[in-house]
């Protein structure tokens, strides 16, 4: 019986807080009922036994992506009447392409209703070990069968993250070069000059 409020509860926290996320006039609360709804879906996954999806939810999603959502939207001088007005005006358009998805979805199941789809069976090759969590028999499945693709997506993140770091760099132009060396070796009475300003002159750097 705990189960199913608990079921009832996620649920309805979910859906609830998604549309909040939508209709919510100020980006910050969005960012917030989002995250909100995160947790919410983590709980889910919980009940369904996918405890690893969960955590992914929880520090991947909420800890990383949704956290810069709100640092990125905050740091933002967003001009609400601009943005109420972009989104009465592309209105149109976004109806459009949720009926356009709506329509793929009831195409989607009316087809797999029908029979007309062949879903994939296991074949029991990626069946997990007999007295392993959901977590260890997926973290086995990565390091062992799909190794060498975990490996590439690794380096695939890591080129990615490098090259935003390397177009986002600026040079400094006029600035003296640090010669790091020489500050090492300072002395102390080298470090500091005292220096008596005339009145009004203010001081020479």
């Amino acid at each position: 019986m705990i189960h199913v409020i608990a079921f009832y509860l996620f649920a309805v926290m979910t859906v609830g807080s998604g549309a909040i996320t939508i209709l919510a006039r100020n980006p910050v609360h969005s960012v917030l009922w989002l995250i909100l709804a995160f947790f919410n879906a983590a709980g889910l996954m919980v009940l369904t036994g996918a405890e690893f999806i969960a955590m992914l939810l929880v520090i991947v999603y909420v800890g990383a992506v949704a956290v810069l959502f709100l640092f990125v939207v905050m740091m933002l001088d967003i001009d609400f009447a601009e943005l109420r007005a972009g989104f009465v005006r592309y209105l149109p358009f976004g109806a459009l392409v949720a009926l356009v998805l709506l329509a793929e979805i009831v195409l989607g199941i009316g087809a797999y209703r029908a029979g007309s789809l062949d879903l994939g069976t296991p074949d029991g090759t990626a069946a997990a070990g007999a007295g392993l969590s959901n977590i260890e028999a997926v973290g086995a499945l990565l390091y062992s069968r799909y190794l060498f693709l975990f490996e590439a997506a690794g380096v695939i993140l890591l080129v990615a993250m490098v090259g935003a770091i390397v177009l986002t760099l600026r040079q400094r132009s006029g600035t003296r070069v640090q010669n790091i060396r020489k500050q090492n070796m300072r002395r102390p009475d080298e470090a500091t000059v005292n220096v008596k300003p005339e009145s009004g002159k203010g001081v020479q750097l």
